[in-house]
């Protein structure tokens, strides 16, 4: 059985979005935490963000991150995970080097099991007490590695991630993920889609009771079509959903 935890809505703030995703993504420490206030006022209770380099790249480098976390925890008073996808530091050994590095620490950082060196990843954020969120992708073996990984147990919750971005297929693909996942180590599990498929899956994540998560990282649009003037936006949308 998965476990629910249908209180939970994170948002995930900006992703792998850059400048020419649109002025509405928040792309430096200050727009982070303005837009995470707006969010955690709209209802959020968890934010997800990807720090970012200078140029406006995804970074997990000691400085971008603490300087992401340092202004949205000015902002906010609930948890703020990070991003550690490979994109961000392609060389799995480099990686976990940065996670050792980081001189403030997030709650929580997602960790995508299909990745070359996501153990290590993860073992690394756990020596240091930082939650980890196992990221379970369609459309990868994640799912399997997860249900084999000695650390599956520890981890704070399961990011069951849909990559199917069709609105008429989206759900479906969801039920087979979650199929695949089983009982996940007995961890909560957050349910999200990714742009098209981002509202169907949503609301089923409420319809089974599981954590669910919005932001300009999964989608831009409003479940009606029309652009997202801001996180808090997709947040109220979210709810209302």
């Amino acid at each position: 059985m998965l476990r629910h935890d249908a209180t939970l809505l994170q948002v995930c703030l900006n992703g792998a979005r850059t400048a020419g995703d649109g002025a509405a993504v928040p792309l430096s420490p200050a727009a982070l935490a303005e837009s995470a206030a707006g969010a955690v006022a709209a209802g959020a209770r968890d934010v997800h963000v990807h720090p970012k380099s200078p140029c406006g790249k995804d970074s997990v480098a000691p400085g971008a991150v603490a300087a992401a976390l340092v202004a949205i925890r000015a902002a906010v008073p609930v948890p703020v995970g990070v991003t550690t996808g490979a994109w961000a530091e392609p060389d799995p050994e480099a990686r976990a080097a940065r996670v050792r590095e980081w001189t403030v620490l997030p709650d929580h950082a997602s960790v995508n099991w299909h990745e070359p060196g996501a153990e290590d990843v993860a073992r690394a954020l756990l020596d240091r007490g930082v939650g980890v969120e196992a990221g379970l992708w369609s459309g990868t073996d994640g799912p399997e590695r997860f249900a084999a990984s000695p650390l599956g147990p520890r981890v704070l919750r399961v990011l069951a991630e849909v990559t199917d971005h069709d609105p008429a297929t989206a759900a479906g693909s969801a039920r087979a993920l979650l199929d695949r996942i089983g009982p996940a180590h007995g961890r909560p599990v957050l349910l999200h889609g990714e742009e098209g498929g981002t509202w169907p899956v949503l609301a089923l994540a409420g319809r089974l009771g599981l954590g669910r998560r919005v932001g300009f990282e999964d989608t831009l649009v409003l479940p009606d079509g029309e652009p997202g003037a801001s996180n808090a936006a997709l947040v109220s949308a979210a709810l209302a959903w």
